[in-house]
């Protein structure tokens, strides 16, 4: 294959997963279509087949394409240069607030809105979405257990359930944002969790 051939074909289907990650965010899983993400690309159907086998496995590898780009995004942050781990989290927390702008679906997570959606219906699309948060939270871990063994070495928490603790935050916060049809909520209630943080950590 040629350089040029390899390059187009890289293209094309990652126009496909950028433009699932829009409107599956946008429309939901169940309602969003082949057509829908097809004309969102500005491809064909026959493109979409050639890498995808179904809807299913555009599911599974939109998944991967969304937890790739947010390693890249909070790998590469600011925040990972601080020293101290609970600035670091909080410098998370800080990052996940920054990003609160635009409209609803360019700031959601689709993990967690396929997840929502089909946990019963898609078992392949839900451990792909499982498997990518659990990676995503582990990352978190690494600086919980780093800060809970400077500042509360006693607790009797885990960093694991801190982890999972943070992400249900961000999920809700979102859930709300939805509901509420602006990131206005959300600010407020990562608020609440950087400063529930720095409780925790006694800063």
């Amino acid at each position: 294959m040629s350089k040029t051939l390899a390059e187009n074909t890289s293209d094309a289907r990652s126009r496909l997963l950028d433009a699932a990650m829009t409107v599956i965010r946008q429309k939901g899983f169940s309602a969003t279509t082949v057509d829908d993400i097809c004309q969102a690309a500005g491809l064909t159907k026959g493109s979409f087949f050639h890498y995808f086998k179904s809807k299913q496995d555009l599911g599974v590898a939109a998944a991967q394409h969304f937890a790739d780009m947010a390693d890249g995004l909070f790998g590469s942050a600011d925040y990972r240069k601080l020293a101290d781990p609970v600035d670091r989290l909080l410098g998370y927390v800080d990052l996940r607030v920054a990003i609160l702008q635009g409209p609803i679906s360019s700031f959601t997570c689709l993990l967690g809105t396929m997840t929502q959606e089909v946990y019963k219906s898609h078992p392949a699309i839900l451990a792909a979405c499982d498997r990518h948060m659990a990676e995503h939270i582990g990352e978190l871990v690494k600086d919980i257990t780093e800060a809970r063994d400077l500042y509360c070495p006693d607790a009797l928490w885990t960093p694991d359930s801190l982890g999972l603790h943070i992400q249900a935050v961000l999920q809700g916060s979102f859930i709300f944002a939805k509901a509420r049809g602006g990131p206005e909520v959300a600010v407020e209630i990562l608020g609440h969790l950087r400063r529930y943080l720095k409780m925790l950590f006694k800063r």
